[in-house]
């Protein structure tokens, strides 16, 4: 056969088997591209368009005589632009872009010379731009470069954001400059829209989630408040010793502070320091409007939290299920922190997911994976398919009395009796817990056996109590500790559960303006002899009715169920669990106008808890008990006591 023969037929035989390989690797490639799984960075960041316009609310609330406008921030694609491809918006709401600062470290919003956004806070326009994504960083209403005034989770915050969505679907005004006429349409965008937000920006999600606005596909709401009212009060009993004026006053911009008295003082009226329910609260109650909720919700939360606390969970969560809203959720164990900062890598991945399949239709299986995360342990997850676990069932226990005043037993079966506390606004949770094995006259507990086997404990309990005071006022609190010890995040420390070192890590693309690296952080760790599981407290004189309190009638007894936050968190074996009923939970209510003294009825007294097995697993732990050891004879190690701060719905850490 002549050489150039052989060659021309090697050649064939080459081309055939290179494209047949092709065919091989190919195939797929090809198949993923018309299903595609993941967005990818293939947009430039550096060369995003980035724009400012202002959205017509509707609304005149600083009564200037023209309609507020709020400021919008846009960082979007320049190839997707120029390609006519409409792109989907993740949107970000914030009374903290200029005021505050945003994320851990503090970041602010910044200009250049035309007032386009150069840095735009946290990671999410570096990560998500390049990948297709629009991002719109909305200044609140009353802050920034907004018109209007901030009303602390009412109409003009939540309005404002929601103008925003509608002007992303072509169902709203928005202009290029805060007071001209030349319009600005959101042509580049298919309206498809997911809102995010720490705190105060994840209760505007959650708000404007609750009015059912079309085009808002899903909510991220992290450490965010369901019920504003609960955020002040719990059953009457003040949480803080401020209303909504103060925290209205901490982030209003200095124009808004000069045209805003007549909102301030709404605030104020609508909101007196008696702790009963009034109309400003049912304006703020996004959980009534559940039902309203189309948007599929992504809710992370810190079971820690003694800002935002958890019961902001546990109602806004069963609301959810009860109307059947698609959603998942993180709980760890910080306080007040964003994700970002306590599973970082993990958290970007499982954010970048979910947005592909809720706002690119992207068909990644996330909405088949186990439904709920939760820290164990720290930077230790478990996860369940669904949220509380299937076999969850609510299971009462009972008080009973013990050898020593104050030092009883908790069980299946009803006690008899009576037990006796003085209120001592001085002492908190962490102070009984210490002396739960102690006689002391400032709290009655009551500590089962210690487990042969695991408990766990999902989702929200509550306590009944029936007491007798000696005074017309009374505050309760009621407090379930695991009596053991454990290394868990030190909540009660500055950092709430982590420490930020000096490391940077990135993610996504920095430009000279907005870097895209953050410092990293580590779980920050407490060795303690017990951990506090959940909490709740009350106004005895809202025992009637939760959004109205009566003054009460000394040596007259009053029975109340006190709300408990929801939790996740497993009582291991050789643990015991325990139940304190108190007064005033130092640092965490204030405390009432006298200092009573409280005759608990044991007998018409009760705990409903969430127990994984019902109280068959709750017999099947207790059961063969050893009787409880002689207590200590130095207090219980715990965290420290809740720090003295007046806080607020912050974004940052």
């Amino acid at each position: 056969m002549p050489n150039r023969m052989r060659s021309t037929i090697f050649r064939q035989l080459a081309a055939a088997a290179t494209a047949a390989l092709l065919a091989t690797f190919l195939a797929p490639a090809t198949a993923q591209a018309a299903a595609p799984r993941e967005s990818r960075p293939v947009y430039s960041y550096e060369n995003a368009i980035r724009e400012a316009v202002w959205v017509d609310t509707g609304l005149d609330f600083d009564r200037d005589g023209r309609r507020d406008r709020v400021a919008v921030d846009v960082v979007r694609p320049r190839e997707a632009a120029a390609q006519g491809r409409k792109v989907p918006v993740v949107m970000d709401a914030s009374p903290y872009y200029s005021c505050c600062g945003r994320g851990n470290e503090s970041q602010k919003k910044t200009y250049d010379a035309n007032g386009d956004v150069v840095q735009m806070p946290l990671f999410y326009d570096n990560y998500f731009v390049p990948r297709g994504y629009a991002f719109v960083g909305v200044d609140l209403a009353g802050t920034n470069r907004s018109d209007g005034c901030v009303d602390v989770g009412g109409r003009s915050d939540i309005l404002s954001a929601k103008a925003v969505v509608d002007w992303l679907n072509g169902r709203a005004k928005a202009y290029t400059t805060r007071t001209g006429t030349t319009k600005a349409q959101a042509t580049w965008t298919n309206g498809r829209t997911g809102m995010i937000g720490k705190s105060w920006d994840g209760t505007i999600a959650n708000g404007v989630a609750a009015t059912g606005v079309e085009g808002l596909k899903t909510i991220v709401p992290i450490s965010a408040i369901s019920s504003w009212y609960d955020y002040y009060f719990q059953q009457g009993a003040p949480l803080y010793d401020s209303g909504p004026d103060a925290l209205s006053d901490y982030v209003d911009s200095p124009d808004a502070r000069a045209k805003c008295a007549a909102v301030q003082q709404k605030l104020v009226d609508g909101a007196p320091r008696t702790g009963d329910w009034t109309p400003l609260w049912t304006e703020r109650d996004y959980v009534k409007d559940a039902r309203k909720v189309r948007a599929s919700v992504f809710l992370i939360h810190g079971m820690q939290d003694l800002n935002v606390r958890m019961k902001h969970v546990g109602q806004w969560w069963d609301a959810l299920a009860k109307n059947g809203v698609e959603r998942k959720i993180w709980l760890s164990q910080t306080g007040h922190v964003d994700p970002f900062d306590f599973r970082r890598a993990e958290w970007v991945e499982a954010l970048h997911r979910w947005f592909d399949h809720e706002l690119l239709g992207y068909d990644n299986g996330i909405d088949r994976e186990p439904m709920a995360d939760i820290e164990r342990h720290p930077d230790q997850w478990v996860t369940s398919k669904v949220w509380p676990p299937r076999g969850t069932d609510t299971t009462t226990l009972r008080p009973a009395k013990g050898s020593e005043a104050g030092v009883g037993a908790l069980g299946l079966r009803p006690g008899k009796g009576t037990e006796t506390f003085t209120d001592d606004p001085q002492h908190g949770e962490t102070d009984w817990a210490a002396q739960i094995d102690r006689s002391t006259p400032d709290k009655a507990g009551f500590v089962t056996k210690p487990l042969t086997r695991d408990l766990r404990l999902s989702g929200s309990s509550e306590v009944t109590v029936t007491a007798t005071p000696t005074t017309s006022t009374a505050h309760l609190s009621a407090v379930l500790v695991d009596l053991g010890p454990d290394t868990i995040r030190d909540y009660a420390a500055s950092g709430e559960g982590i420490t930020t070192l000096t490391d940077r890590t990135c993610w996504g693309v920095s430009t000279t303006g907005d870097s895209a690296c953050f410092k990293e952080t580590k779980a920050k760790t407490a060795d303690v002899d017990y951990t506090v599981v959940s909490r709740g407290w009350a106004d005895l004189g809202n025992h009637a009715s939760d959004h109205q309190g009566r003054p009460l009638t000394p040596g007259q007894a009053y029975t109340i169920t006190l709300d408990l936050a929801a939790t996740d968190h497993v009582v291991p074996a050789g643990h015991r669990l325990a139940l304190i009923v108190a007064g005033t939970d130092k640092d965490l209510i204030d405390p009432p106008s006298t200092k009573p003294t409280l005759t608990v009825d044991l007998s018409r007294t009760k705990a409903r808890l969430p127990l994984v097995g019902g109280a068959h697993a709750f017999a099947r732990a207790t059961a063969g008990s050893a009787a409880t050891a002689a207590p200590a004879a130095t207090p219980l190690d715990g965290v420290a006591p809740p720090r003295t701060v007046h806080r607020i719905p912050e974004g940052g850490r």
